[in-house]
Parts: C-alpha cells; sequence; structure tokens
C-alpha cells in the first residue's frame, strides 16, 4: 500500500498568481491557492492538493514463480517506499514536480526492471512492466478551515433526523482544526444518503447459516505498519498503522508456520489474522507513533480510535451449500490505493449505526448525536479451488455475482464480514490512514485476512453455515 507535493507552473496567458503552501499534517500535499483565474476556476475555488499518481505494477501481475517471489516482493515494496520519499518531498517543498517526476521515474524503471528479470529468470517475462516507471501529479480538493467538512454535513443531517447539528470540529485545546486531512468533499451527512443495501433473494439450496468469532477489540494493543501478503520480510511495508484481532505474533515475517504455532485473542482458539488500517481523530495529538514508520513519518497522526466493538462472522451464499476455506488462505479486500487507482478493486463500506441500510464508498460519514461510525468490510467469497494466493493477491478469490452465484470455476466458501464500530466526539474530524500519497481518502479503505482456524475448527463453520444454524 503508498504516498506525495510541488509548485505547479502557470503558462504566462493564465495570468495567474499562486502561492504554494506545504501542509505535512495529515498528509495535505501542497495546496495551490490562486489569485484571479486559475485553469478555467476563479478565486472562489477550493485549494487543491497534488499528490503522486504511479501505475500500480503489483496489481498487473497474474503469473510469479515460486522462486522469484521473494524478490518481487523486495521490489514491489521498494516501488511504494519510492513513491513515499517522492511524496514527501513534494509535500515539503524540497523538489519540483518535473525534476521530482523524472527521479522518481528513474528509480521505478531499475526497480521494475527488476522485478521482470526475476521473474524471466524462471518463467516468461511479463509484457508490459517497462511502461510503467511513468508517474504523475493529481491533484485533489483540499481542506478548507473557514469551511469544515463535518460542522456543514453534521448540521445538514441532524437536520434531517431531528437532532442537534454536530459541533465544528476542534484541536486539541480547543482551536478550530488545520488544514490538512480529509477534504470537505470526503464527508456527507448520513441522513441524506438514500437506503443502497441489497440482498440477493435466497434460493432452494442456499446456505443461511451463520459463524460469529469473538477475537476482542485488540485490548492487548497489536499494531504495526507490516503488511505479511502484499509485502512479507518487509518492516513498513504498508506505509500505515494496522490494527490486529485474533492471531498474536502477525507481523511481516510471519510464516504459516509461526502462525500456526501463535496464540490468539479469539475465544474458540481461531489462530486466524485480521487486520484493518486504524481510525485516527485528526485532532493534532501526538500518538505514541508520531516519529514512527507508519505513523507520523508517513503522514498519519492524531489520536488512534480504539474500536468500541469488533463483529467477525462468516456468513452462507444465497444459492448454494459452501465449501471449506484451505488453511493459510489469504484475502485482501478492498484497495489501498484506490485514489489514484480508480475505485475498480474498492471496497469500503462506511456508514452509521441505525443507518446501515445506507453504505458509503467513497465519503465518511457525519454521524447524527448518538450515532457512531461503522466500517463494514464484506470479503470475497468465491475461490477459485486450487490456490490460497495469487501474484496480485486478487486473482484467487472473487465476489459473487449480482445474484450471489460464483462465475464458472470458483466456488462458494464461507463469506468474512467484518464489522467496526467506534464512538467518534460529535463534531470530530476522522480519517483512516493510508499510504501517504493516497491522502485519506475513504475509497481507500481495506481490510486482509489470512485463515489460520485449524481443519476441525472450519469443518464446524462449514457445517453449521449450510445447515442454517446460528454458531459461535
Amino acid at each position: 500500500m503508498s504516498q506525495k507535493g510541488h509548485k505547479r507552473r502557470l503558462r504566462t496567458s493564465h495570468k495567474v498568481l499562486a502561492t504554494v503552501s506545504a501542509l505535512v499534517l495529515g498528509g495535505g500535499g501542497v495546496v495551490f491557492v490562486a489569485q484571479g483565474a486559475f485553469a478555467g476556476q476563479d478565486s472562489r475555488t477550493a485549494p487543491v492538493t497534488a499528490t503522486i499518481d504511479c501505475p500500480d505494477v503489483g496489481d498487473k501481475l497474474r503469473e510469479v514463480p515460486d522462486q522469484a517471489k521473494g524478490e518481487v516482493d523486495k521490489n514491489l515494496a521498494q516501488l511504494d517506499t519510492q513513491v513515499a520519499d517522492a511524496y514527501q518531498k513534494l509535500s515539503t517543498g524540497r523538489a519540483k514536480g518535473d525534476a521530482l517526476l523524472s527521479g522518481l521515474k528513474d528509480q521505478r524503471g531499475k526497480t521494475i526492471s527488476a522485478i521482470g528479470d526475476a521473474i524471466g529468470k524462471a518463467g516468461s517475462r511479463p509484457a508490459g512492466l517497462d511502461g510503467m516507471s511513468s508517474c504523475k501529479l493529481k491533484q485533489a480538493a483540499a481542506a478548507d478551515p473557514a469551511d469544515d467538512p463535518a460542522a456543514a454535513a453534521g448540521a445538514q443531517g441532524a437536520a434531517e433526523q431531528g437532532g442537534a447539528a454536530a459541533a465544528a470540529p476542534q484541536q486539541a485545546g480547543g482551536a478550530p482544526q488545520a488544514k490538512g486531512g480529509p477534504a470537505r468533499s470526503d464527508f456527507v451527512a448520513i441522513g441524506t444518503v438514500k437506503p443502497n443495501v441489497r440482498t440477493p433473494a435466497a434460493r432452494a439450496n442456499a446456505s443461511k447459516g451463520s459463524f460469529a468469532v469473538n477475537c476482542g477489540r485488540n485490548e492487548n494493543g497489536h499494531f504495526n505498519p507490516d503488511n505479511v501478503i502484499v509485502a512479507p520480510g518487509v518492516s513498513n511495508g504498508a506505509h500505515h498503522m494496522h490494527d490486529y484481532v485474533g492471531n498474536k505474533t502477525t507481523d511481516a515475517f510471519s510464516t504459516n508456520n509461526s502462525l500456526a504455532a501463535s496464540g490468539t485473542t479469539c475465544t474458540n482458539g481461531d489462530q486466524s489474522t485480521y487486520y484493518w488500517p486504524v481510525l485516527r481523530l485528526r485532532d493534532g495529538r501526538a500518538e505514541r507513533d508520531a516519529k514512527a514508520p507508519g505513523g507520523g513519518q508517513d503522514a498519519n497522526v492524531g489520536t488512534i480510535l480504539k474500536p468500541k466493538q469488533v463483529t467477525i462472522e462468516f456468513k452462507g451464499n444465497p444459492t448454494s451449500k459452501v465449501a471449506a476455506m484451505p488453511r493459510f488462505l489469504r484475502i485482501i479486500t478492498g484497495d489501498a490505493k484506490s485514489f489514484t487507482n480508480g475505485p475498480g478493486n474498492a471496497n469500503a463500506s462506511w456508514s452509521c449505526t441505525g443507518f446501515e441500510n445506507r453504505q458509503l464508498k467513497d465519503k465518511y460519514p457525519v454521524c447524527p448525536k448518538g450515532s457512531d461510525v461503522v466500517r463494514t468490510f464484506t470479503f470475497q467469497s468465491c475461490w477459485d479451488g486450487r490456490n490460497i494466493d495469487s501474484a496480485n493477491h486478487r486473482a484467487h478469490v472473487d465476489f459473487a455475482k449480482k445474484d450471489g452465484s460464483c462465475k464458472p470455476g470458483f466456488k462458494a466458501i464461507p463469506q468474512l464480514v467484518q464489522r467496526i464500530v467506534y464512538s467518534v466526539p460529535p463534531g470530530a474530524r476522522f480519517a483512516v490512514d493510508s499510504f501517504p500519497e493516497q491522502l485519506h481518502k475513504p475509497v481507500t479503505d481495506h481490510g486482509d485476512f489470512i485463515n489460520v482456524m485449524s481443519n476441525g475448527l472450519m469443518s464446524n463453520a462449514v457445517r453449521c453455515i449450510n445447515d442454517g444454524r446460528a454458531c459461535r
């Protein structure tokens, strides 16, 4: 998962004077404040934030021979680090756009070539990689401290719900929240969202049961900025902090054997690892990782929110019985780079308690008084029947079709649904941890899972689900 800022060149014909403010807090990037007309906009237009948009090499890989995986994983992680470093230079004004992008292209070109060489030594060199070294600047709306998103959206939502308006976000000490972090356009009052959840009708052969797992709320404080699925063997491979429940030892250097030997926070002995990016208040406070990789070093700042509730449940399929997941199956849902990659693999679901028939993919919810913020991760529930992982960590699993059935060649497996609830102070600004260049956008939310259930426990889960029982 990855990170960026610079001075924009303006043509003389635009007759524009621009000042550049480098924002570090919250990964705000560079804000361009135009005086007069700016690329067709006027002086009333909100400032924009510059970030770096690079092709996602890992997502394009389809086949990586076993003997090349270590080298490929190391170099994919290096690509993320290169972008993170470039974003830091951009956001602090230490490098201009053209020179920055040129240098980044050279770095990426060498690393991508190394990936191709590693695969080529063990098989066929993948086509098309050499054209993925170039990056570009991407602009997004920047936060406007004079027009705060949570305050505006909260007032609108509260009016619809008949409750009190949300207070304006506050920094420590009661000062208004500074620039940086989520933009106004990243928030919406949940009361203004129409119900949008649809459930496929169950057929005669449906598996209607469920299997719930109680793994706590990370009371043991298991955090790290690693991602053993995407960047095994690489410290800070995620460039953002992860919250863990279940397996007690998961980090970048975990193996199947170490996971199988680990203790667990789950009450039924489930040793699986469940993890997701932390959610933070954008309150200006120095968290314990303020100077650490994955935290402040990667523009992830503010108070880490502890979940109020974590629910882990495996559900059935509306069209068929489910088959057992293989031990050590890996699934990633959502895309940590979806702000720059686009929404193709995005699977974020944001809502509020009492309004969960309204799910948001690319907005943070502003909840009315008495309602909590909810993140829901609904994982892929169709498996290719052979592989526990794939080169891009996606091809071996898939989402069911609209009617709930799996595409040819895939079989239904228990569907993991993780529901995480947070008590967010009224009017508080919050954001999910992200790769720095992804600007903490809500669409980048994602969840990760490695199945380490014993075969016996998985068999019990499958029987409960297929028999239509609700088991714990």
